[in-house]
């Protein structure tokens, strides 16, 4: 990284500061990586009348303005992708490997978004199917429901910022992006760029403010539609706080794994072990689809858990700078005490640690544990860290009850051949999301993505974002010679 720097905040179209300075630190080693400052009642203000101001030339922009400016966006942190993925580490702490691929798959969604606006044309219905009808066509137009409040979280701080803002602008919505305080820097770049096109002034703004603030921010009535990424507790209060707004929530996840009895060659059982592995541990355990519970079928149980162990055992640890560290540190020490303790609770109710089990600062030694209670928090809540919870079970039935034994449902990994199990995943399991032959955490961007229960409501996705942020307008033509 470079030295650090002040990060202005993106409001109205202007660069401004904010009069409370904070500095971003390492979560690795506490380093300062950069200062910032949370925005003014006064700033804030501004963001949002400029959001309601511009939402009528922003809706009236013609879909080429749109499209081009999310291309140049996308065509710009392509150009900085290594510059941005030390960023992303740095403020994040994943490891530098893992910010890559988090760049890579922004500039895509910017990509994505450019190509679903210019396929945002509308549609064509004949209405003279009914007698009564004959003459009469309509025209269905999607427009904006209005500016868009997004809220994103620390654990993705580029991409999941990048799926609110690029179907906001493809839709011709204005969007005033809050991302989280911990990692508000990515954001803060992303507006550089966005600085950069022909969008209109104040069509976008970036501003900070602490989360124990952000409630008038939310309550605002010129921001009638609000995308927040991040804990349930807080989504649901926001969701209570403004029930007449449309609000869309990515909440959280307890992913499971499940492991069928024909999945049992030596090659297939080495993919499931690497792959179960890697996504328990990609993102120190910090996604909402990383892999927590795996259900494995008592045939191949044995054999299933050692080359699992084997494998987990065998990522690399350490400072995620170093381009081979596979784990990094959570977010902070305090979020890796509570996950400490959740694995001692388990320890102490009868759970046996097979690897890992330890804590050094902010950092979690990748952990494999089996012969865990049903109600530990383990199992039955969201870990968010680099814990891997194994369970034997005697059917593909067993499995899939308690899968869906979970207050959550994001997605679920199925590991299976069966072409019949595959469409029985998908019919009975109760998540947003199955994904056969791999592990949960799989999510092409461009894809619907979202869940249900506890998990959350409204998908996200270029064209399904896209979708949730606009409304259906019909015009219908009378006395047409069809």
């Amino acid at each position: 990284m470079n030295t650090p720097h002040d990060w202005p905040m993106l409001i109205a179209g202007d660069w401004v500061t904010g009069p409370d300075a904070f500095t971003v630190t390492h979560p690795y080693d506490g380093s300062p990586v950069g200062t910032t400052s949370y925005a003014s009642a006064a700033q804030v203000e501004a963001a949002v009348a400029a959001a309601d101001g511009v939402r009528r030339d922003a809706e009236a922009l013609p879909i080429h303005v749109r499209a081009e400016a999310l291309m140049h966006i996308s065509r710009r942190l392509a150009e900085r992708v290594d510059e941005v993925a030390e960023l992303i580490t740095a403020e994040n702490g994943k490891p530098l490997m893992w910010a890559k691929a988090e760049a890579g798959r922004a500039v895509s969604v910017f990509r994505w978004a450019a190509e679903n606006a210019r396929q945002w044309s509308g549609e064509v219905m004949r209405l003279d199917t009914d007698a009564a009808a004959t003459g009469r066509m309509a025209y269905i137009r999607r427009v904006p429901k209005g500016p868009v409040l997004a809220i994103s979280p620390f654990n993705f701080p580029l991409n999941l910022a990048a799926h609110k803002v690029a179907p906001a602008i493809a839709v011709g919505a204005p969007v005033v992006l809050k991302p989280a305080p911990k990692t508000p820097l990515s954001s803060l770049l992303m507006a550089q760029l966005i600085e950069e096109t022909d969008l209109p002034r104040g069509m976008v703004s970036v501003i900070n403010v602490p989360n124990d603030q952000a409630s008038a921010l939310v309550a605002d009535p010129r921001l009638p539609v609000i995308s927040f990424t991040g804990s349930g507790p807080v989504g649901y209060a926001i969701q209570k706080q403004v029930p007449g707004k449309h609000v869309v929530l990515e909440l959280g996840g307890n992913a499971a794994v499940v492991v069928c009895d024909d999945w049992s060659s030596p090659a297939d059982l080495d993919w499931a072990a690497t792959r179960i592995a890697n996504f328990a541990n990609y993102q120190a355990g910090q996604s909402c689809i990383g892999v927590q519970r795996v259900y494995i079928h008592d045939s191949l149980y044995d054999d299933l858990r050692d080359r699992i162990v084997t494998t987990v055992a065998a990522l690399k640890s350490g400072d995620p700078r170093d381009p081979e560290t596979f784990v990094g540190p959570v977010i902070n020490e305090e979020a890796a005490i509570r996950i400490e303790a959740w694995i001692k609770e388990a320890v102490a109710d009868g759970a046996t640690v097979l690897t890992g089990g330890s804590r050094d600062g902010s950092s979690v030694d990748a952990t494999v544990l089996e012969n865990v209670s049903a109600d530990a928090k383990v199992v039955c809540e969201e870990i968010f860290g680099p814990v891997l919870v194994l369970q034997r079970v005697s059917s593909v039935e067993e499995a899939f009850a308690a899968v869906n034994d979970s207050r959550y449902g994001l997605q679920t990994g199925v590991f299976t051949h069966n072409l019949q199990t595959a469409f029985t995943a998908h019919r009975d399991l109760e998540v947003g999301g199955v994904v056969i032959g791999d592990a949960p955490s799989y999510r092409a961007d461009q894809m619907p993505y979202g869940g249900v229960k506890e998990s959350g409501v409204g998908r996200e996705g270029l064209r399904y974002a896209m979708e949730d942020f606009t409304y259906e307008r019909v015009m219908v033509l009378t006395g047409l010679d069809l």
